[in-house]
This record gives C-alpha cells, sequence and structure tokens, in this order.
C-alpha cells in the first residue's frame, strides 16, 4: 500500500494524537497548546480538502473503503469515504478552523482542558462521517459527544450548568435507545456493516422484519433527538444559547450528524426492499420536518436573546433538511445537502458575531427599546443626531450582521437563496408529469414563512442593536475575533459564486445516496493487503 492510501484514516488519527499530546502539557503553556491545536485544526482542513478533491476529480471510484487492521468486512472495522462523507468533513474542519481561531481571543483560558476536548469533539466527528458500520457509529458519537459535554460547560456559570446537565441527560437517554436499535437490528441480520446489512435486509423473513423495523425505528429516534426534530428539540435553543460562542459555532455542525445518519442509513436499512410500509418511515420525516420547521420559525420570531434566535435557527435548518430527506427524491436531496453546509456556515458564523455584537449592548437600554416600542415614547430624539458618523467597529459588525441576516432568511443573491431555491423547485417539480403533491405545497409555504419570520426578527434585533442606541458602545474587537466570522461569510459567498459546480456535486452525491450499489461494493470488493504487499 502507499502511503497516500492511508490518508483516509488521518481525519480521525490526527485529532486522537493531537488531544493526547495536548494532555501531557500543563494547563501554564497555553500558548504551545494554542498553536498546536491551531495546527492540528488547520491540517485536519487540508487532509478533508484533499479527500474531497479525490472524490469530485470524476477520475477515481466513487466510493474507497480502508480496511482496519487488513479484517475483511463485515468482520473487521471498515472506514468507507464517498462524496457524502468527503462533503460533511469539509464542513466540520471548516467550521472548527473559524471556531478554533475565535477561541485563541479568551476563551481558551475560561476551563481546563479546552483544546484536547476539542480535538476529541473534531475526532468523533470525523469518525461518524467516516465509519462503515453502526456500532462504530455509537462509538464515535459518545466520542463526540463526552467532549461536548465539557465543552458545553466551558465558562462556568449557573446558566451553563443547568444547560449542560439537560443536555446530558437528554443524550445519554439518546445513547441508550441508539444501542438498543443496534442490539436488534444485530439479533436479526448477524452484521452491522452498513453495506453488509443492505445486501441482507431483502432476505428476512416476515418476524424477523418486523423487529428490524422495530430496531430501525428505535435507532431513528436516536437520530432525530440529536437531529432536534419537533417534539425532541426542546433541550437544543437552551442548551446551544448557553454555550460559549466558539462551541455554539461548531455545536452548528452536531446537529448535523444526526441529519447525516439519516441520509445514510435511510437508502441502505429501508430503499433496499420496498415493502408495504417503505413509504412510512419517509411520511414520518417529512411530517415532522414540517412540525420542526413551524415550531421553529415560531421560536426565531419569539426569541429576544440574540443566541436563541440563532439555536432556533438551527432547528429551523434541521426541520427543512428532514422534511427534504422525507421527500425521498433525488433533486430535494441535492437541494438539501447544498443548503445543508450553507446553513452551518451561516449559523457558525452567527454564533460567532453574537459575541462581539452583545458586547456594544447595555442591558438598561434594551430594556429601555422595549418600553419604547410597547408603548412608542417619542421624547428624547434628537434631530440634530440625524447624519452623526457610525464607528468602523460598529460599521463592520453591522455589515457582517445583515449578510448573516440574508443568509438566514434565505434572501437572494447569497447560497442561502441558492439553497432554498433548490430545495423548493425541486419539491415543486417531484410529482412529476406537472402533479404538485399537497405535501409540497406545505413544505413551499413553510420555508417561504421560515425565511420571513427569520428576516422580521434578524431586522428587529438589528435595529435594536445597531440603530436605536443614543449613544452606542464601541466594542473591543480584535483581529483574530473578526477573522473566523469573515472566513466563514467568504466561504457563504464563495458558494454563492461556485454554485453550479457545488450543485452538480451535490447532485451526485444525492444520486449516489439513492443509489447505493456503488458503496455497497467497494466495501464488499476492497481486498486485503497481503504479506507480500509493501505496507
Amino acid at each position: 500500500m502507499e502511503l497516500g492510501d492511508h490518508l483516509l484514516i488521518v481525519p480521525i488519527v490526527l485529532p486522537l494524537v493531537t488531544a493526547a499530546l495536548l494532555l501531557l502539557f500543563d494547563e501554564r503553556r497555553h500558548i504551545l497548546k494554542a498553536t498546536i491545536g491551531t495546527l492540528s485544526t488547520l491540517a485536519l482542513a487540508g487532509v478533508s480538502i484533499a479527500l474531497l478533491a479525490m472524490m469530485s476529480s470524476g477520475t477515481g471510484p466513487e466510493s474507497v473503503a480502508y480496511l482496519l487492521g487488513d479484517w475483511p468486512a463485515p468482520f473487521g472495522i471498515v472506514l468507507v469515504l464517498d462524496r457524502l462523507s468527503a462533503m460533511m468533513l469539509v464542513t466540520a474542519s471548516l467550521l472548527a478552523v473559524a471556531a478554533q481561531l475565535f477561541a485563541l481571543a479568551r476563551w481558551r483560558n475560561s476551563g481546563p482542558h479546552f483544546h484536547s476536548l476539542f480535538q476529541f469533539l473534531l475526532m468523533g466527528l470525523s469518525g461518524a462521517f467516516l465509519t462503515g458500520d453502526l456500532f462504530n457509529l455509537f462509538v464515535f458519537f459518545e466520542v463526540m459527544l463526552a467532549a461536548s459535554y465539557a465543552l458545553l460547560l466551558h465558562g462556568s456559570g449557573a446558566v451553563r450548568v443547568r444547560a449542560g446537565l439537560h443536555y446530558i441527560a437528554i443524550n445519554l437517554v439518546a445513547s441508550f435507545l441508539f444501542l438498543i436499535g443496534v442490539s436488534l437490528i444485530y439479533s436479526v441480520t448477524g452484521t452491522l456493516n452498513m453495506a453488509d446489512l443492505a445486501g441482507r435486509v431483502a432476505g428476512l423473513s416476515p418476524d424477523h422484519r418486523s423487529l428490524l423495523e422495530a430496531g430501525t425505528a428505535i435507532l431513528g429516534i436516536a437520530f432525530l433527538v440529536k437531529a432536534g426534530m419537533w417534539p425532541l428539540c426542546f433541550w437544543m435553543p437552551g442548551a446551544y444559547a448557553a454555550a460559549a460562542a466558539p462551541v455554539a459555532a461548531v455545536f452548528a455542525v452536531l446537529s448535523k450528524v444526526g441529519v447525516y445518519a439519516v441520509f445514510r442509513l435511510s437508502p441502505l436499512l429501508l430503499g433496499v426492499d420496498a415493502g408495504s410500509s417503505a413509504g412510512l418511515p419517509d411520511l414520518m420525516l417529512l411530517v415532522g420536518g414540517l412540525a420542526t420547521v413551524a415550531f421553529g420559525m415560531i421560536g426565531v420570531l419569539a426569541s429576544q436573546a440574540l443566541a436563541r434566535l440563532a439555536a432556533f435557527s438551527i432547528i429551523v435548518s434541521s426541520g427543512t433538511l428532514l422534511a427534504a430527506a422525507g421527500m425521498a427524491d433525488v433533486a430535494t436531496t441535492a437541494g438539501a445537502l447544498f443548503y445543508m453546509v450553507s446553513s452551518t456556515f451561516t449559523i457558525g458564523a452567527l454564533f460567532l458575531l453574537i459575541e462581539l455584537v452583545e458586547r456594544a449592548q447595555d442591558p438598561a437600554a434594551n430594556v429601555l427599546a422595549v418600553t419604547s416600542e410597547l408603548y412608542g415614547d417619542d421624547e428624547g430624539e434628537d434631530v440634530a443626531e440625524v447624519g452623526i458618523a457610525i464607528p468602523a467597529t460598529l460599521a463592520i459588525l453591522g455589515t457582517c450582521f445583515a449578510l448573516c441576516g440574508i443568509l438566514v432568511a434565505g434572501l437572494p443573491p447569497f447560497s442561502g437563496f441558492l439553497g432554498k431555491f433548490a430545495l423548493l423547485s425541486a419539491a415543486l417539480g417531484a410529482g412529476g408529469e406537472g402533479a404538485i403533491r399537497p405535501a409540497a405545497w406545505s413544505f413551499l409555504a413553510l420555508v417561504i414563512l421560515s425565511g420571513l419570520f427569520a428576516m422580521v426578527a434578524m431586522v428587529r434585533a438589528g435595529i435594536r442593536i445597531f440603530w436605536a442606541p443614543m449613544e452606542p458602545i464601541v466594542p473591543r474587537v480584535r483581529v483574530i475575533e473578526f477573522a473566523p466570522v469573515a472566513i466563514l461569510l467568504g466561504l457563504c459567498v464563495a458558494m454563492t459564486v461556485g454554485g453550479g459546480p457545488l450543485m452538480r456535486y451535490a447532485t451526485a452525491t444525492a444520486e449516489a445516496l439513492h443509489a447505493p450499489a456503488a458503496y455497497i461494493d467497494s466495501v464488499r470488493a476492497t481486498a486485503r493487503v497481503t504479506a507480500g504487499d509493501d505496507r
């Protein structure tokens, strides 16, 4: 085997080794630890981009399997790289770079072992996207969640402790359901390898198929808890709003792990044999996703705190993606994948920006502003103040906030609009022969209304922060704090410019998901490395 063949395991090994190395250094050596952690995160992003380039080249295989320990599937641990996993790796690693850089300013000193925990979180994320079997998906889920438990408490405070306890309790229950579902599936199939499962499901007897469907349903509940489907998302706004800014930013991709699992496993476990109940999971995803969008957009409009607004925006995003998964259509899935990447970068940037914007707020002034809105008190207005120059820092923050608002609402011309337009056009054309399903109209209405609600909420918040204060407070913002926000927003702009190639990549990814033969064959056909080969 050549050295390049081992590139697939680097996204897991690199953060694991880095996290273990960082534990050896005392917390007082914060500059050294910050340097090592940042370099490792940048290297992870570089490797992820290289893997994405390998998948998008068009000259190589559509899927690549890596046999750990040289044990063949389904007996050994298998890592599988395809277009979807490569896309998720790049999304998570680029978001992690922004969060890591932002944390260098102040948050890395607010608690012990921040950099080690951050690397363990990246290891869990990378492993969840690359693993080819359900048990190791559970293992990497737990690594990711264990690190997220501590990171959520980073910075201390009663609010974080309370939200953290809720977060831990809910996710422990979800993990327990995950184990039960995996156990039921293994009891009837004798395997947990995803590709092997897809081949064995079709040959199950009716009794065994009932157990498989029960295990799949329980497993689905665990994924939907992590994805934030209503009514299982009650824990999410409090937890995400309480987290430190860089932690909340990287948490924007944690909910997408549950969505990733739904996209990955639905065709493998449910799409092979179109039985009598084959349409039921899709219907449940569609209805649940629409209910999640409705719940999230009401929360966005009702939120006064910016952090809760961003948290409810994640719920809207998850609901949109789950409803798109319920459509079970290649074009809708392609639009959902594009929208998922754009919304992840946007909400990550919004969480980081909120930390900077809130430094310019005066709590007493906010109370007066709300009172003025209620009672229409116009006293004290000074016409002579019209035309006062806005400080440069506030102007830059205001511009970024406006761009975040446009992206969250899905207004043209940026990537948020492109993703929603692709989703809606695909949903309206999914009926075929000019027929439009009723569900498509509901999806269309809720996606448009969610954008409208987000626009109203963001405009209201922007007026309160940047326009209403009589004597605006100019926050102290360092370059290393502003740069990550600019990076994420720049990625959204780049997605707008490169919308055509990215949508073609998303379409190819969706086609591979809905016809997983290449994924299955790559795992089954991967040969062991013989003793005579160069390892």
